[in-house]
């Protein structure tokens, strides 16, 4: 068994949210953990037990190097070695065991309770909601939905991460229950539980940025049956090896295709059109020519990115993030006096380009002209360059010299955000840029996924406009996080050339949210 190829990128993620976090005493405590996924005959024979299961997999062979495959049941046994292929998939050095006896922790999914002494996660849905326990079993329902089973599992790998790493985690205690449905982000289940037979036509949609967050976008409209109309997916980069940390659909078969290509071929089993368009946003509006969007997704990292987005006008809009403490969803119109994507990510001050902060990331702020120039004529780095870099990160130049003569951006994206420098220097050189732990990312798309299928379907807006969750504490009693429109009028939603455009493209008819709501 062995930490997988890519954990540094994985440890960069957890050293942003562990305290007093060294790299050396992190991969250790990983490999003193045997993480079980038991399951039984229930949930192996359905659907939501088995995208729980999937998925449980997929993020704990990420992070974990021994997991213990745990049937209960002769269906369960049936599907064990297809857990263990996809868990190899990602991890081809991960250790499998076939028995829970040495498990340290353990989630469970099914009815049944295995006969294990460490601390046990139970996981479970219902169509729509999501279920986890630290005492009962809560078992699978029987519809085809993937959102509350997919949430499960999110909420199960982020409870394994917080038992293990309690110590450097503030307020960081358990799950007793949860029971959120993602139809209405309502923890009581006093209000409607949602359609569970819905053949949806996405029309005319666009998922942008097919990153983490559009993986699980994509993990779930893969499993959602019914689903037609056409799709359109945007992303102009490449899977690289870094990307296995949190990527839900990526194993090493992965590396090196295009993202748009994946996403395509991860759908292919649906009745959904999909069109992969290896571009940029704007290589894509550019060759769209009507610049008419019904319904867009957009999973993207920056806010300059989002505010590009929202500059093209597109009808409605369904934003994912993730940050250090939360992820969420925000709900956009734009001639609906609601806040627009803008408002959200307006800057409030002067904010410094991209060639200083990359600059300031290499520990060589003061070559930010050089940096900008090497990343305008995207000629590659000369060796007097990484040797600079290598003082200032205080770090050996051998491992960073196969880096000299290769572009500026691959050197940055490889070498500070791949990971090889924080492991160089034992995890003490940090990643400014926030990278989530793939639990977190994976429950931003698949919230993200529900909210298209929604929206699509015609089934009432959410009451506010963003929905948050912060996996690394018990969950909150208040998920929804009203947002009030720009009131500096700086923002495009209250500028009249923008909003003319805007009801020429869809009409002057505008419904409110709050009538929406109301429906």
């Amino acid at each position: 068994m062995a930490l997988a190829n890519f954990i540094d990128r994985a440890a960069t993620a957890a050293s942003q949210v562990l305290a007093d976090f060294h790299l050396e005493d992190f991969k250790a405590a990983l490999e003193k953990q045997v993480v079980a996924v038991a399951f039984d005959d229930q949930a192996a024979s359905c659907a939501e037990g088995q995208a729980t299961l999937d998925l449980a997999v997929r993020l704990l062979a990420r992070l974990y190097p021994v997991l213990a495959i745990v049937p209960l049941g002769s269906a369960a046994s049936s599907q064990a070695q297809a857990l263990e292929r996809l868990a190899k998939s990602i991890n081809p050095k991960v250790g499998i065991r076939r028995s829970g006896k040495s498990a340290t922790i353990c989630v469970v999914a099914g009815v049944t309770r295995p006969p294990l002494p460490c601390p046990t996660f139970f996981m479970g849905s219902d169509g729509w909601a999501a279920k986890l326990s630290r005492t009962d079993p809560v078992g699978s329902g029987s519809s085809l939905l993937p959102y509350g089973a997919g949430a499960a599992s999110c909420f199960g790998a982020a409870n394994v991460f917080r038992t293990i790493f309690a110590a450097q985690l503030t307020g960081a205690e358990l799950d007793e229950t949860i029971d959120l449905l993602l139809y209405s982000y309502d923890k009581t289940r006093a209000g409607e539980a949602g359609p569970i037979d819905i053949p949806v036509d996405l029309g005319e949609t666009h998922l942008v940025g097919l990153g983490a967050i559009g993986h699980g976008s994509l993990w779930a409209l893969a499993r959602q049956p019914g689903l037609t109309g056409r799709l359109h997916v945007i992303d102009h980069e490449a899977i690289e090896l870094s990307n296995l940390q949190r990527y839900a659909l990526a194993g090493q078969a992965e590396i090196g295709m295009s993202k748009a290509v994946l996403a395509a071929t991860a759908l292919r089993s649906t009745a959904l059109g999909v069109e992969a368009q290896p571009l940029t946003w704007a290589e894509y509006v550019a060759r769209h020519g009507d610049w008419v969007f019904e319904r867009v997704g957009v999973a993207l990292d920056t806010a300059a990115d989002r505010l590009a987005v929202q500059g093209a006008l597109p009808r409605w809009i369904v934003n994912a993030w993730t940050q250090e403490h939360d992820l969420g969803i925000s709900r956009h119109g734009f001639d609906d006096g609601q806040a627009c994507l803008c408002c959200m990510y307006l800057p409030s001050g002067k904010s410094k380009d991209e060639h200083q902060l990359i600059a300031e990331e290499l520990g060589i702020p003061e070559a930010h002209e050089q940096v900008k120039t090497l990343l305008q004529t995207n000629a590659g780095v000369p060796n007097d360059f990484v040797v600079r870099v290598a003082t200032a990160m205080a770090v050996p130049f051998e491992p960073l010299a196969p880096f000299v003569g290769q572009p500026l951006r691959s050197f940055y994206q490889q070498a500070i955000c791949g990971g090889l420098v924080f492991q160089l220097s034992d995890g003490s050189r940090r990643v400014r840029t926030v990278v989530p732990m793939a639990f977190q990312s994976a429950l931003a798309g698949i919230m993200l996924a529900a909210e298209l299928v929604k929206h699509s379907a015609g089934f009432p807006v959410g009451p506010t406009t963003s929905t948050r969750v912060n996996l690394l504490r018990p969950l909150g009693s208040h998920l929804h996080d009203p947002k009030a429109k720009d009131s500096s009028g700086r923002c495009i939603c209250s500028d009249d050339d923008f909003i003319a455009a805007y009801r020429r493209k869809y009409g002057k008819s505008v419904v409110q949210l709050s009538d929406v709501s109301a429906a």
